[in-house]
């Protein structure tokens, strides 16, 4: 293990420890990893922002100020995530496995923008509160302000999905794999929804294609049993 892929393990998992994530009282649709997720539900994206309040320019409060702006995107991110991509193929079991594809996430979510930080937490709490048209416009915004950031699609494309928008869903999940070809959560999404459509064979390359980057994604290994 190299010193800066300790380093950004431990930052990040300090951060991630200390934000909120998604709602999970029902009839919200629950976050990744929670038992109470329906079969063929797709999961709720990682969120790794705290809620944003209205009016624009409040603050949360008890947060310290380097909460309350947007997290640089590092300079070698790129390299960062090609690290931990690696050291997370060649993890050993889920415990292992675990805060490396968390601190993947985060480094998803990371878009260098205080605007789209701050349409990003919006989303998060409209999609809280059911208001998935609201969340869209704002996603709406996100995608067209910064084409090149893949969260953005993956985020729009679970909008899509609780909207019953199957088309559009798989477009912008496509969208955010052409970004980013190892983002296992829209590789997720995108394989439930063609398990779902009967579209098996494709769901199975994508399961597998899944467990080649993360070996223990929740529930991956069993999808490609049944499908097999």
């Amino acid at each position: 293990m190299t010193p800066r892929y300790a380093l950004l393990l431990v930052a990040t998992s300090l951060v991630v420890a200390a934000t909120p994530s998604f709602a999970q009282d029902a009839p919200t649709p629950q976050a990744p990893g929670s038992e109470d997720r329906k079969p063929g539900e797709l999961p709720a994206p990682h969120n790794n922002l705290p809620p944003v309040p209205a009016p624009p320019g409040a603050v949360f409060p008890g947060a310290k100020p380097k909460q309350q702006a947007a997290k640089p995107v590092p300079q070698d991110r790129d390299g960062l995530l090609a690290e931990l991509y690696t050291h997370l193929a060649k993890t050993h079991d889920a415990t292992e496995a675990a805060p490396i594809a968390e601190t993947i996430e985060g480094l998803w979510l990371q878009s260098g923008s205080d605007t789209i930080g701050l349409l990003m937490g919006r989303s998060a709490n409209a999609i809280n509160e059911q208001k998935n048209d609201l969340a869209l416009q704002l996603l709406d915004a996100v995608v067209e302000l910064a084409p090149a950031y893949a969260e953005g699609w993956n985020r729009r494309a679970y909008v899509y999905f609780l909207q019953n928008n199957f088309e559009g869903a798989v477009g912008d999940l496509r969208r955010a794999l052409a970004l980013e070809p190892n983002h296992f959560k829209a590789l997720e999404g995108l394989a439930r929804i063609l398990r779902d459509t009967g579209q098996k064979k494709s769901a199975l390359q994508a399961y597998k294609q899944i467990l080649k980057i993360n070996p223990f994604q929740e529930g991956a290994k069993e999808a490609v049993d049944e499908l097999s």
